[in-house]
C-alpha cells in the first residue's frame, strides 16, 4: 500500500486502485474463481484518525529512532545526586524504573505541523531526487540547518550534490522537551532571558507525564545545555469528578473550566484546584468544594470593603500615613490594645506558618492556614471587635483599629495573592499601598513578634462570648435582647486584660454594659447577690467561667410551653422505641445490628428527656420570681 492508500506494484493487477475499490475487486474476483465459502455480516473494531474520521491502515515504513542510554544515564544521576528532587518522593521509583528500562525512541511523526526531522538526503543530481521513492535516499547527513547539511554533504560525497530534507517531524514529546530553553533563545545562550531564567527552579506538573514530558525535558538540557533544566519537580494530582472517576465525554462527568469560572469566578476554581489536594494525591471536583471557595472570596471582599468603610472618613494625611503601615516590631506591638494586639501576633503566627508551608511546597495547608485565619479569626472575631472602636468616639482607639485592620488585611492579602490573584489584587489597589502592583509587592517579613499573652488573654474573652452565645441559643433568648451577666476571672492578670475590652465582650454576646460585673471569685459573686439558685454558671476553663441570672432572660410561660411541647415529642418517639424492643415478635425477626441500632435509640432519647425534665425544673423554679 502506498501512502495515499491506493495499492502499489506488489498488488498486482490491483496496482493503482484505491484500498476500498480494490477490496470489492478482490471479493468479485475471489467470488468469480470460487473461492468463496459464504457471506456473513462481521463486526470488527475499526481504527479511525482522530482529526480526519479516515480509516487507518496499518503500514510497515521507515521510522527515525533515538538512541536512549547515552541519554537516560545522566538523567538518571540527576536524580540520583541530588540536583533534581522529585515531589512526592515515591514517584522517584517510577522515573528510575522507566529510565532503566527504556527503549530506544522512534521520533517519526507523519504530520504537517511539527519540527522537521534534521536529516538531508544526498543526491547526486535533481534527476535522481525526482526519481527517488518518497524523496528519501540511503545516503543522508544530519545537521543544525541547510547550509551546515550542504557544506557537509559536499565534504563527505562532492559538490553539486542535491539536499531534500526529512518531511516527518519530531514527535511532540521530543519537540516539548526542548521547552524549559528554547523559549529563552538557546542556542544563543547569552540571551538575557536565558541567563535570568535557565535553569528554573521549580518544574509543576501532573504526576501522569511524568515520562511522557519532564524526563524528556531533563535528558533535553542535560544533553544540550549540560545543566538540569529545574532543580525540583513538583507532580499535581488528576482532577476527577466528585466520584473519583476519570472524566471523560463518555461518561458525561467533564467540568469544563470555563463554564465553572462563568458561573464560580477564575479566583473560586484557583483556590479549590490548589487547596483540594496534598503533593500527588488526586482531587475529586465537586461543584460544591467550588461554591465554598467561591463564599471565601466574597467573605474577603465584604472584609475589605468593611476596611475601606473605616477608611472612608480618614484625613488625607491619615491616608497617607497608612501607606505601608508596618506594626512588624515589638515596640510597634506592645503599643496596641488587647484586641489589635491578638490579632497581629496572630498573623505573624500564621505568616510564618504559611510561608514554612511554601517553602516545603504543601500548597494545600498554605492556603487552608490562610483561610482560617481570615475566616475565623479576621473576619469572624476582629472586625467584629473593632466596630466597638469604629463605632465609639476615641480617637485614639480608632486610629490604632485603622492601622491594625490595614495591616493585617493588606498582609493577608498578600498570603492568599498566589491563589487569588485577581480578587486579591483588585482589593489590594483600593487600599493604601506602596509600590506599582500586588504581583510584585515583596512576602511578608517572617519572624515577626508574637505575644503570647495576648493570644491567651483573647482566648479567654472568645470562651466568654462563646459561652453567653450558646446559653442564649439554648435559653431562647430573644435575639435583639441584651442581658446581665457576671464573669469570674480568677487570674489578675487576665482579668486585667478582659476589662481593658469589656465592651468588646458586651458587643460580640449582646450584654447590657450596666448589667455586667468582673470579679475575682465566685464568694465576690455571691456577696453581689450575682450567683445563687437562680442563675447558672458557664464553665469556660480554669479559673474563668460566666454567671448568668436566669430572671428576667426570657418569658418563663413560653419556655415552659416549648419544653413542654419537646418533652410530649420525645415521650411518643421513647414509647415507639419501647414499642419495638418489647414486641417478641419484632425481637424474633430482626437483626442484631438492627436491635441495637434501636437500643441505641432509646438510651437517646431517654438522655434527651432527663435534660429536658432538669430544665423543667429549673424554669418552673423561676416562675415565681418573674
Amino acid at each position: 500500500m502506498n501512502k495515499d492508500a491506493t495499492l502499489n506494484a506488489a498488488a498486482g493487477k490491483y496496482a493503482g486502485m484505491e484500498r476500498f475499490a480494490a477490496r470489492k475487486a478482490l471479493w468479485a474476483d475471489m467470488e468469480a474463481a470460487g473461492l468463496v465459502i459464504k457471506t456473513e455480516p462481521h463486526t470488527s473494531r475499526v481504527p479511525r484518525s482522530q482529526r480526519s474520521g479516515e480509516v487507518i491502515e496499518p503500514l510497515v515504513s521507515e521510522q527515525w529512532f533515538v538512541r536512549m542510554s547515552p541519554l537516560a544515564e545522566p538523567a538518571l544521576a540527576a536524580v540520583a545526586d541530588g540536583r533534581i528532587t522529585i515531589l512526592p518522593e515515591r514517584f522517584a521509583k517510577t522515573y528510575n524504573n522507566w529510565l532503566e528500562n527504556i527503549k530506544d525512541w522512534c521520533i517519526s511523526r507523519q504530520l504537517w505541523w511539527g519540527h522537521r526531522i534534521p536529516v538531508w538526503y544526498v543526491f547526486p543530481s535533481e534527476a535522481a531526487a525526482a526519481a527517488a521513492p518518497e524523496g528519501r535516499s540511503e545516503v543522508y547527513v544530519v545537521a543544525r540547518n541547510s547550509e551546515e547539511a550542504q557544506k557537509m554533504a559536499e565534504q563527505q560525497h562532492g559538490t553539486g550534490v542535491v539536499l531534500r530534507q526529512e518531511e516527518d517531524v519530531l514527535d511532540t514529546w521530543f519537540s516539548s522537551g526542548l521547552w524549559p530553553f528554547s523559549t529563552l533563545g538557546w542556542p544563543r545562550t547569552e540571551s538575557p532571558d536565558y541567563q535570568a531564567f535557565y535553569p528554573t527552579q521549580m518544574m509543576e506538573t501532573g504526576h501522569d507525564i511524568l515520562f511522557f514530558w519532564v524526563a524528556r525535558m531533563i535528558m533535553m538540557g542535560l544533553e544540550f545545555t549540560g545543566q538540569p533544566p529545574f532543580s525540583t519537580i513538583y507532580l499535581h494530582g488528576l482532577v476527577r469528578d466528585e466520584k473519583g472517576r476519570k472524566m471523560s465525554k463518555s461518561l458525561g462527568n467533564v467540568v469544563d473550566p470555563l463554564d465553572t469560572i462563568a458561573q464560580y469566578g477564575t479566583d473560586a476554581l484557583r483556590f479549590t484546584l490548589a487547596t483540594g489536594t496534598s503533593v500527588g494525591q488526586d482531587l475529586n471536583l465537586s461543584l460544591e468544594r467550588v461554591t465554598a471557595s467561591r463564599n471565601f472570596t466574597n467573605k474577603l471582599w465584604n472584609a475589605g470593603k468593611f476596611v475601606l468603610f473605616n477608611l472612608d472618613k480618614a484625613t488625607e494625611a491619615e491616608w497617607e500615613s497608612l501607606r505601608g503601615v508596618t506594626l512588624s516590631s515589638p515596640d510597634d506591638l506592645q503599643r496596641l490594645p488587647l484586641v489589635e494586639r491578638w490579632i497581629v501576633s496572630l498573623l505573624h503566627q500564621t505568616v510564618d506558618e504559611v510561608s514554612e508551608r511554601y517553602n516545603k511546597y504543601d500548597y494545600n495547608a498554605a492556603g487552608i492556614a490562610a483561610y482560617n485565619f481570615l475566616w475565623d479569626e479576621f473576619a469572624d472575631w476582629f472586625i467584629e471587635a473593632s466596630k466597638t472602636r469604629t463605632y465609639g468616639s476615641d480617637a485614639a482607639a480608632q486610629s490604632a483599629s485603622r492601622s491594625a485592620l490595614v495591616y493585617v488585611f493588606e498582609t493577608v492579602l498578600r498570603l492568599l495573592h498566589p491563589f487569588m490573584p485577581f480578587v486579591t489584587e483588585e482589593l489590594w489597589q483600593a487600599l493604601p499601598h506602596r509600590g506599582e502592583a500586588l504581583i510584585v509587592a515583596p512576602w511578608p517579613s517572617r519572624g515577626c513578634p508574637v505575644d503570647t499573652a495576648a493570644l491567651a488573654h483573647f482566648e479567654v474573652l472568645k470562651g466568654c462570648v462563646r459561652a453567653l452565645r450558646n446559653a442564649r441559643a439554648e435559653y431562647n433568648v430573644e435575639p435583639g435582647r441584651k442581658i446581665g451577666s457576671t464573669l469570674v476571672v480568677e487570674d489578675p492578670v487576665t482579668r486585667q486584660a478582659l476589662e481593658s475590652e469589656l465592651a468588646v465582650v458586651c458587643l460580640l454576646a449582646k450584654l447590657d454594659p450596666s448589667a455586667v460585673r468582673l470579679v475575682a471569685s465566685v464568694a465576690e459573686a455571691e456577696a453581689a447577690g450575682a450567683a445563687g439558685s437562680s442563675s447558672v454558671s458557664l464553665v469556660v476553663g480554669e479559673g474563668v467561667q460566666v454567671l448568668l441570672p436566669l430572671v428576667g432572660l426570657f418569658d418563663v410561660a413560653k419556655e415552659l410551653a416549648r419544653l413542654s411541647k419537646q418533652k410530649a415529642k420525645l415521650d411518643k418517639e421513647l414509647a415507639g422505641v419501647l414499642g419495638r424492643l418489647n414486641n417478641p415478635a419484632f425481637m424474633s425477626r430482626a437483626s442484631p445490628e438492627y436491635v441495637e441500632e434501636a437500643r441505641a435509640q432509646e438510651r437517646e432519647a431517654r438522655e434527651k428527656l432527663l435534660l429536658v425534665d432538669q430544665k423543667i425544673t429549673q424554669v418552673s423554679a423561676l416562675k415565681g420570681s418573674q
